[in-house]
């Protein structure tokens, strides 16, 4: 989440009452979680899993629960509850506006595009020229869409992203200012849903095709000319580089990459990054001449057993 106006980090302390340490005119320009973090940023770590990480991250501003010296060139903003705080920090910013009308009166929507009935179009989403949405989609608030696109019925483009912290009292969830990038030429199916990034982008590259009921979370980042097949779900923060084939029933794990030109078989569970340019299988999966093999050797394994008997 980028902001139009920079703060300082004194300012982003004062907002949520907090102590600091760092040079109080150091400038904050935008807001993001660990995994995406930019320079310039403030991000928030609330486990010690995540403190180096953070600490050596690109982030300028880091907002932790626990009082260390301030790395140089950084500041730190301490914080009893810092997922709590980068809420109200985040909220400051970035505002829930309820809509009173089917499609915005601050959306723009291109030449030649088709809105079929029942569609809702959120406040300042963009939609480019010759794009054809079926009835009942919707697309949530700041979505961008390219030219040429393709969104069949049912499907739901920027919904929140589902990223939530544990407490006695139940679960907290971390509000979602990011947004969805979907580029040209891009066909989705229907009743797909594809979350909004939690304070950065999910993005769909361009010329991607996606099959009906697929689900991607948030900060997603698709290349181009990809191929999902039917029922593929993405877990959050996911690289998947271009010409990527996921055939139906494939499950990716969280934060993980898979390379240009790779193609996982159906019903594979992705649970670590794969290479580019090779065909994958199973669960997890792994290159798909290598388990077929294994498959062959658990069927002798009775086999084994009988001989061994005799």
């Amino acid at each position: 989440m980028k902001l139009n106006k920079p703060l300082t980090l004194k300012k982003a302390a004062e907002l949520i009452h907090a102590e600091y340490a760092g040079n109080p005119d150091l400038p904050v320009s935008g807001f993001n979680e660990i995994h995406m973090v930019n320079e310039g940023d403030l991000t928030f770590v609330d486990h010690p899993k995540y403190y180096t990480k953070a600490l050596r991250s690109v982030a300028s501003v880091i907002l932790i629960n626990k009082k260390i010296k301030c790395p140089e060139n950084k500041g730190l903003i301490f914080s009893e509850d810092p997922f709590r705080d980068f809420n109200v920090l985040t909220g400051s910013f970035s505002k829930f506006v309820k809509s009173d009308a089917l499609i915005s009166n601050t959306a723009t929507i291109g030449e030649s595009t088709v809105i079929q009935p029942g569609v809702f179009i959120g406040n300042n989403v963009k939609i480019g020229k010759d794009c054809l949405i079926h009835a009942n989609v919707s697309i949530c608030d700041d979505c961008i869409i390219g030219d040429r696109v393709l969104i069949n019925a049912g499907t739901v483009i920027g919904a929140n992203a589902f990223y939530y912290k544990k407490r006695p009292s139940g679960y907290d969830r971390l509000i979602s200012c990011g947004r969805v990038v979907i580029k040209d030429d891009v066909d989705i199916g229907a009743n797909c849903t594809i979350d909004r990034g939690v304070t950065s982008d999910t993005v769909i590259g361009e010329g991607t095709k996606i099959d009906n009921l697929v689900q991607i979370a948030h900060d997603v980042v698709i290349g181009r000319n990809c191929l999902f097949a039917a029922q593929v779900g993405i877990a959050g923060v996911v690289t998947i580089e271009d010409d990527v084939t996921l055939w139906g029933q494939v499950g990716v794990q969280k934060d993980l990459t898979i390379g240009k030109g790779a193609v996982v078989l159906g019903q594979s569970g992705v649970g670590k990054s794969l290479e580019s340019n090779k065909v994958y299988f199973g669960s997890p999966a792994s290159e798909a001449i290598e388990k077929m093999r294994e498959l062959i050797y658990l069927k002798r394994i009775q086999h084994l057993f009988d001989k061994s008997e005799k």
